[in-house]
């Protein structure tokens, strides 16, 4: 079988969310079906490393899809040809968008449909884009993978989507992420906190993310601790961030939020498992990758208590709301001040964190792309 793929998001250094699912899952399905052929489809010079096996053959095809206009010439053109050139017997998308005007049988990952929910988030043509094609999107796949069960009743209620056309598979951490020995810690606190202890935060800032409330929790735990953590914030700045500079700027701890920006692979991993605790609290997920990878590591999450977040966290996390400042507040002070319940809670998430397996991961999407053809 020939099997096409949507590889867009598979650029080095640069795996988020939708990259690092893409990655984790094809290196395995790549890898354990030697029998079939993948045509990755990037859109831009891809690195080698992306290349997982010998029965891997990449494809670069003509333009490079980064804006609505360019997605439709993209993928209703140029990946119409190309499924029709290599003979492709199913198709993969993995960032919820594919072909509406090809044949070829196709499974569609859907990570979440949060602008739907959130439409000021984007700009006014990004969100005719989304609004317009994404229900066409569902409706045409073959086969629908949602990333938690969260998204897959959204996409039911939202879209009238059929439920036995959506299989959940859920994310995972890396190996990477896992418990650091004492020494190693404390180096990598030296490194970005001057050797202090720090709360964390992960992923784009955008307004999504929450980032605003977090500062604002943070100052209101540092006025009722002085002598309080710093937090760390890694990520790229994303966009719609003149709230959260202007946020940063009128803090009283303002030189205790340290931004790192995006960070090597390597280096997410030591910094994550340094942290004291994750403090992760969008308005919104799909899954919340950030969740699981802290807990994999042995560290106490505080996340919101909407959406995916409670169903990825079970009971080994704080749920708050991420409306409620003083309630965020005081769970970051919790995790400072009270060692006993912080051991507990880092063992409750190191038990929490096994739930979640790229390698059964990767079984559970391989059986909805062979349920796509029928």
């Amino acid at each position: 079988m020939r099997i096409a793929v949507n590889a867009r998001f598979l650029i080095k250094d640069k795996l988020e969310g939708i990259g690092r699912f893409t990655y984790e899952l094809l290196k395995r399905i790549t890898e354990n079906h030697p029998e079939h052929e993948f045509i990755f489809f990037f859109d831009r010079p891809f690195d080698q490393q992306f290349i997982f096996s010998s029965n891997v053959i990449p494809v670069v095809l003509f333009p490079p899809a980064r804006h609505p206009f360019l997605y439709i010439w993209w993928f209703e053109w140029s990946v119409k040809n190309a499924l029709k050139k290599y003979n492709i017997d199913l198709f993969l998308s993995t960032d919820g968008y594919l072909s509406l005007s090809t044949k070829v049988p196709t499974t569609l990952v859907i990570h979440d449909i949060s602008f739907m929910h959130f439409p000021n988030a984007m700009n006014r043509i990004g969100m005719w884009y989304h609004k317009y094609f994404s229900p066409r999107f569902a409706n045409k796949a073959s086969r629908i993978a949602v990333v938690s069960a969260f998204t897959k009743s959204d996409l039911i209620k939202t879209y009238n989507t059929k439920p036995d056309k959506i299989d959940i598979v859920y994310n995972a951490p890396s190996l990477g992420f896992k418990p650091l020995n004492a020494d190693t810690i404390q180096m990598v606190r030296e490194k970005y906190t001057q050797g202090r202890p720090y709360l964390l935060y992960v992923g784009a800032m955008h307004p999504r993310k929450n980032i605003r409330n977090l500062m604002l929790a943070y100052e209101s735990y540092r006025n009722a601790n002085t002598d309080g953590l710093p937090l760390l914030i890694v990520g790229r700045k994303a966009w719609k961030t003149e709230e959260i500079e202007n946020t940063y700027h009128s803090l009283t701890y303002q030189q205790d939020i340290i931004f790192t920006n995006r960070v090597s692979e390597d280096a997410l991993y030591q910094i994550t498992a340094s942290a004291r605790g994750m403090v992760y609290i969008p308005f919104f997920e799909g899954f919340g990758l950030p969740i699981v990878e802290s807990m994999s590591c042995g560290v106490p999450v505080i996340t919101s208590n909407v959406t995916s977040m409670p169903e990825v966290a079970g009971d080994a996390a704080i749920l708050v709301s991420p409306n409620n400042i003083q309630e965020i507040a005081k769970a970051m002070s919790k995790l400072q001040t009270d060692d006993e319940y912080w051991e507990n809670l880092a063992t409750l998430s190191l038990n929490r964190s096994k739930a979640f397996n790229w390698d059964v991961s990767a079984a559970k999407l391989w059986e909805c792309m062979l349920k796509s053809l029928g």
